[in-house]
C-alpha cells in the first residue's frame, strides 16, 4: 500500500502541473476542450491525493513499522483515534493532509458550472499551482512514506502531550482554515490579473473566506482549550511564535471580512480588501515557514526540516507576484468609492480595519524579534491588549451606526442608554468587589458594547413587530432568518465580547498557591481546602502514571474529589495531567508537580476566574459563524454569472 502511495503522489505531481497550465492557457474562453482537461486534471488530482493519504491511514492502523512516519508517532498500544491522528502529528504527514485539502478545495472551484467565468478559470490555475507545491514537497523533502533500513517490532508511540481529544480536532481544523485561505487569494490574484477589481470577486469567495475564517477560529480557540488543559501551566494563551502564526491570519482575515462587505455595500476599501486577502495568505505560508524550518523556540515547532525553505521560497514568490499586480493595477484601485464621513459604519470598518493591522503588526514584529527568546507575554499583552480592547468597543459602536453620514440628533437617540450601560455596570462590579481600575474598565466597555448590540437588535426587533402582526418569539426568529449574515455577525460579536469577559477575569483576577503536603495534610486556596488523601501507582502500558488522591471543601464542606496525575512514558519526558472543577464563576486548577523523598506530594493550585465564559464564547462563535455562512452556501451553489466576459 505504501508504494502505491507513493506512486499515487508522483501521478498527482505531474496531473496537478499539467492541470494548472492548461486552466492557465484556457482561460480566455476559447479553448473549451483545454478547459475541460483542466478541470478533469483537477478532480484526477484530488482522487490521486485520496488515494495516497487513504494508504498512509492504512500503514498508520495496520502497523506497518517499514515507515519512519509510523514508528516515530504509533505503537502497538494505541487507540484507534490517535493512530489516525499521527496522520498530521509529524511534519510530512501534516504536509501531505494540508496539500489533500487543497486538492479537495482547487477541484470544488475547477467543478463550478460557470466555466466561461473570467475568474475562475485563472483562480483554479494558482490553487492548483499551489497544490503542485504542496505535492512536490511530499515527492522530495516531506516524504510521508519514508521507509526504515531496520524496521523495529513497535514505535515510539504518540507524545502523551498529544493524546487529547483536542489532537482528532484542533490540527485538523487549523490546516482547513489554512488550505481554504488560497480560494480567496487565488480569486484576488485573479481579479487583478483581468482587472476586474469591483465588488464582484468578493461575493465571489465570501463563502470561503468565512468558512476559512471560522475554522481558523475555532482551531485558535481548540488550541487554546488544548494548551489549558493538557500542558498545566494554569493559562491558555502564551503568545508563543506557533500561536501568533495561527492568529495574525485569523486577524488579517476578519479585517477582510469587514473591508469586503464595505466594498459590496458602498464600493469602498476595495484596495484593503485585496491587500488583507494577499496579506492573510502570505501570513500563513510565513506560519509554515517559522513552524516547520525550526528559526523560532516553541513546543509547537516540528523538528527543522528542508520543508522551512520550501515554504520561504513559496513566500518570496507570493510576494513578489502579489505585490507586483497591487503595484501594475494600483491606479485602478484608487478610483475606488470614498468615505465621506467617519462617524459611518464605513468609517468605523476603517478603525477596525487600522486596528486590526496594527495589532498584527505588533504581533508580527514581536514574533520575529522577541519569539526565540525566551521572553515572557507582557510585552503582547501591554501592546496588542489596548487594540483589542478599542475594537470590543468598536462592535458595539458599529451596530448603533449606519451607512452613509448619521444624523447629530439619530445618534444621540442612538447612544443616549446604551452609554449609560457602561458605568453602570463599572458600578455594580465595584460594589460586588472588584477594585483594580484596568479591569474594571474593560469590563464596563464589554458591557456597553454588549448593550449597544443588544439596543439594536431590540429596536430592529421592534420595527419588525410594528410592522406586522407576530408572536414576539416567532418575530425574533423570523427577523434572524430574514437577513442571517447580519444576525450571525450580532452573535460573532457577542460571542467575542463573552470570550473577552473570560480572559479579563482570568488575566486579571488569577490566584496561584504551590505546597508539599505529607499524607492528611491540607492546603488553602481563596476559600477551597484540598486535603491530601494519598498516592496511587498504576502501570498503563508503556507508561507509569502517579495518581493523588486529594478531598476538596469549599468553605469547609466537602463538595468534591481529584485526583491529578503525573505520566511517565517510556520513551517522552514526563507529564502532568491536570484536574480540573469548572463553574461559571471559575476554576479550580490543580497539578501534581511531583513528590518528595518523603512520599509528600507536591501540588500546585489555581484559582481562574470567568474562564468558563471563554468556552461558552466559543461555542456561540460557531453559532454565528453558521448562521452568517448559511446563506452564502445556498446562494453560491446556483450562483449568477455575475462576472463573464463583456461581449466584444
Amino acid at each position: 500500500m505504501s508504494e502505491l502511495g507513493r506512486v499515487a503522489l508522483f501521478l498527482a505531481l505531474g496531473v496537478s502541473i499539467y492541470s494548472a497550465l492548461a486552466f492557465s492557457l484556457g482561460s480566455g474562453g476559447k479553448r473549451p476542450r483545454l478547459l475541460a482537461s483542466a478541470r478533469n486534471g483537477a478532480i484526477a488530482v484530488f482522487g490521486l491525493t485520496s488515494a495516497a493519504v487513504a494508504a498512509l491511514a492504512y500503514a498508520l492502523v495496520s502497523h506497518d513499522f517499514r515507515l519512519e512516519l509510523v514508528t516515530s508517532y504509533t505503537s502497538r498500544d494505541l487507540s484507534l483515534p490517535y493512530l489516525l491522528s499521527a496522520l498530521w502529528a509529524g511534519n510530512e504527514g501534516s504536509i501531505l493532509f494540508w496539500g489533500w485539502l487543497l486538492s479537495l478545495f482547487a477541484a470544488i472551484v475547477a467543478l463550478r458550472r460557470e466555466h466561461s467565468l473570467v475568474l475562475a478559470p485563472p483562480a483554479a490555475a494558482i490553487a492548483m499551482a499551489v497544490v503542485a507545491f504542496f505535492l512536490l514537497m511530499t515527492a522530495s523533502v516531506a516524504n510521508p512514506f519514508q521507509k526504515l533500513p531496520f524496521p523495529p517490532q513497535d514505535g515510539l508511540g504518540l507524545n502523551p502531550l498529544l493524546e487529547n481529544p483536542a489532537m482528532l480536532l484542533h490540527p485538523p481544523l487549523l490546516l482547513a482554515g489554512y488550505a481554504g485561505f488560497t480560494i480567496p487569494f487565488a480569486f484576488a490574484l485573479a481579479a487583478l490579473l483581468r482587472g476586474r477589481l469591483n465588488a464582484d470577486w468578493t461575493e465571489t469567495v465570501r463563502s470561503w473566506a468565512l468558512l476559512s475564517w471560522l475554522l481558523l477560529g475555532l482551531g485558535n480557540l481548540l488550541g487554546a482549550w488544548w494548551a489549558y488543559v493538557e500542558l498545566g501551566w494554569g493559562g491558555y494563551w502564551a503568545w508563543d511564535p506557533v500561536e501568533n502564526a495561527g492568529l495574525m491570519p485569523w486577524l488579517t482575515a476578519t479585517a477582510f471580512l469587514h473591508s469586503s462587505l464595505a466594498q459590496r455595500r458602498r464600493g469602498i476599501l476595495q484596495g484593503w480588501s485585496l491587500v488583507l486577502i494577499i496579506l492573510t495568505f502570505n501570513l500563513i505560508v510565513f506560519g509554515a515557514f517559522i513552524t516547520r524550518s525550526g528559526s523560532a523556540s516553541s513546543p509547537h515547532i516540528f523538528a527543522g526540516s528542508s520543508a522551512g525553505l520550501f515554504f520561504l521560497g513559496l513566500l518570496a514568490v507570493s510576494l513578489l507576484t502579489s505585490q507586483g499586480l497591487l503595484f501594475y493595477r494600483w491606479e485602478r484601485l484608487e478610483d475606488g468609492g470614498k468615505i465621506k464621513a467617519l462617524i459611518s459604519r464605513e468609517g468605523a470598518f476603517l478603525v477596525s480595519n487600522l486596528l486590526l493591522a496594527g495589532a498584527t503588526a505588533i504581533i508580527f514584529l514581536g514574533t520575529i524579534v522577541l519569539g526565540g527568546a525566551g521572553t515572557t507575554s507582557s510585552f503582547f499583552n501591554r501592546a496588542v491588549g489596548p487594540l483589542f480592547l478599542a475594537l470590543l468597543v468598536l462592535m458595539g459602536i458599529c451596530a448603533l451606526l449606519d451607512w452613509r453620514r448619521p444624523t447629530t440628533g439619530g445618534l444621540l437617540k442612538s447612544f443616549r442608554y446604551p452609554l449609560l450601560a457602561g458605568p453602570l455596570a463599572g458600578v455594580g462590579l465595584s460594589l460586588s468587589g472588584t477594585r483594580e481600575w484596568l479591569p474594571l474598565l474593560a469590563l464596563s466597555l464589554c458591557a456597553s458594547a454588549t448593550f449597544m448590540i443588544l439596543s439594536r437588535w431590540l429596536t430592529e426587533l421592534r420595527g419588525r413587530l410594528q410592522m406586522r402582526d407576530e408572536n414576539p418569539l416567532k418575530a425574533f426568529f423570523a427577523l434572524i432568518w430574514s437577513n442571517r449574515p447580519r444576525y450571525g455577525g450580532y452573535i460573532v460579536h457577542l460571542s467575542l465580547l463573552i470570550m473577552a469577559v473570560g480572559i479579563i477575569g482570568s488575566s486579571f483576577y488569577k490566584v496561584e498557591r504551590e505546597a508539599t503536603l505529607a499524607l492528611g495534610e491540607t492546603m488553602s486556596i481563596k476559600g477551597y481546602t484540598l486535603r491530601y488523601e494519598g498516592m496511587v501507582e498504576e502501570s498503563q502500558g508503556s507508561k507509569l502514571v502517579m495518581t493523588a488522591t486529594l478531598s476538596l471543601y469549599n468553605d469547609g464542606e466537602f463538595v468534591d474529589t481529584l485526583t491529578p496525575e503525573r505520566h511517565y512514558p517510556v520513551s517522552y519526558r514526563p507529564v502532568a495531567e491536570t484536574t480540573i472543577r469548572s463553574t461559571l464563576r471559575e476554576d479550580l486548577y490543580v497539578v501534581l508537580e511531583g513528590w518528595d523523598s518523603n512520599d509528600a506530594a507536591i501540588l500546585r493550585a489555581t484559582v481562574n476566574p470567568l474562564v468558563m465564559w471563554l468556552w461558552i464564547g466559543g461555542g456561540v462563535l460557531l453559532l454565528g459563524g453558521a448562521l452568517a455562512l448559511w446563506p452564502g452556501l445556498r446562494r453560491h451553489s446556483n450562483s449568477r454569472d455575475f462576472d463573464r466576459e463583456p461581449p466584444a
